[in-house]
């Protein structure tokens, strides 16, 4: 269990950070980088669920206790010798229930004859902004995947990955289910 007695420790004041395995890293690492980019992703998420529904605050909120989740599977690496406690990572059913969550919104839309700018509601255009952020998550993660010596499980990539979908059908849920949706139209500015 988490205890959190003191905010700060001075411990970073050079420059570093303890992952959660034990060992420091610079805080312009590229583990420090993903795992701080899922920190910022979730409180995007935090900001859509201002302006959400109960269903789909009750999917965010369950999304941004995942978020956690995925900071903590970054912030300890896998490594060749065991830890003293459970090492916490995203599972293949955490991937699995965004899935089925996408799934049942995406029933309830009709499919899309153009690209959706990021705009609508104001749930809508948050969730936009969490679904970039989300993306760039994703391209810092597998850029530290790429990295020699460094692992990133693979469902952590495979959450990311589906949490941008799922960001983007549930902005057009909160575009009154795509009726409010606002529809590029190509070359409409020219």
């Amino acid at each position: 269990m988490v205890k959190l007695n003191r905010i700060y420790t001075r411990t970073g004041d050079d420059g570093t950070t303890g992952l959660g395995s034990g060992p420091r890293r610079l805080k312009s690492d590229a583990r420090l980088e993903a795992i701080g980019t899922v920190d910022e992703l979730n409180a995007t998420v935090g900001l859509a669920r201002l302006q959400a529904d109960a269903a789909l605050d009750a999917m965010l909120s369950t999304i941004q206790n995942d978020l956690f989740d995925l900071g903590a599977d970054l912030a300890t690496p896998e490594t060749p010798e065991p830890l003293p406690y459970e090492r916490l990572a995203i599972t293949q059913g955490q991937v699995e229930r965004l899935e089925r969550e996408i799934d049942a919104m995406n029933a309830r839309l009709e499919p899309l004859k153009s690209f959706v700018l990021p705009a609508g509601s104001p749930c809508a255009a948050h969730l936009h902004l969490a679904r970039t952020v989300c993306r760039r998550a994703e391209r810092v993660m597998v850029a530290l995947a790429r990295v020699e010596g460094e692992i990133v499980g693979r469902p952590a990539l495979l959450y990311v990955n589906r949490l941008s979908d799922h960001l983007f059908v549930a902005s057009r849920i909160a575009n009154d289910e795509g009726r409010a949706d606002v529809l590029w139209v190509p070359g409409a500015s020219r």
